[in-house]
């Protein structure tokens, strides 16, 4: 069940990306880069941080070769450009089973937007993968081309602005707590996604 109870006057819906409509699995990332250098994965995990360069990375303020550099440093790792970006790749499993037929749905009531926090690299890799479910959005907000990354206010106020939208009236499905509380601080009618289920729960009720 979910946590919130919709409101009316929902003029849009926005979908997060990863964990909501895509597979997402940093363990295949790490298992990668472990092979590649020798070590474990798990002693990668354990020194991994999503930290400013990060995000930096995903703001597109730096590179995708700038941030492996940064990875080298604070990972410890000797590996090439190459083979950051062989185990960068392979985050995104696919598409999540069923969410094409729901958001198929959705789109047939309101009009339809993505807001991922990524980079470039990544959605080189995948977008063209899944086109067939990224044609039934309007429009695809990604973090490295707007500049702005969740859970900045700035982030969810510049989409409505994009999007035409007040934000009380947008719908915004993330995966991630501290996204959701973002967007309800500023009057979203937020969800956090934790299975299917959740999307499908609220999707029923508007």
């Amino acid at each position: 069940m979910t946590e919130m109870s919709v409101r009316s006057g929902i003029d849009a819906i926005v979908f997060d990306l990863g964990g909501v409509l895509l597979e997402v699995e940093f363990g295949r990332v790490f298992a990668t880069w472990a092979e590649c250098a020798g070590v474990s994965a798990e002693s990668i995990h354990a020194r991994y941080r999503m930290d400013a360069a990060y995000e930096q990375h995903e703001r597109g303020e730096i590179t995708a070769r700038q941030y492996f550099a940064s990875l080298r440093d604070s990972l410890g790792l000797a590996l090439s450009d190459a083979q950051f970006e062989a185990g960068w790749n392979e985050v995104v499993r696919g598409e999540i089973p069923g969410v094409a037929a729901l958001v198929a749905q959705a789109a047939q009531r309101l009009p339809l937007y993505v807001f991922s926090n990524t980079n470039a690299m990544h959605y080189a890799h995948w977008g063209p993968s899944h086109a067939g479910l990224l044609k039934m959005f309007r429009r695809l907000f990604m973090s490295h081309e707007i500049g702005l990354r969740k859970p900045e206010a700035r982030a969810f106020e510049y989409i409505g602005a994009e999007i035409g939208a007040r934000l009380p009236n947008i719908l915004f499905f993330d995966d991630t707590p501290e996204n959701v509380h973002a967007a309800r601080a500023l009057g979203m009618q937020a969800v956090l996604v934790r299975g299917m289920d959740d999307m499908r729960e609220v999707l029923a009720r508007i």
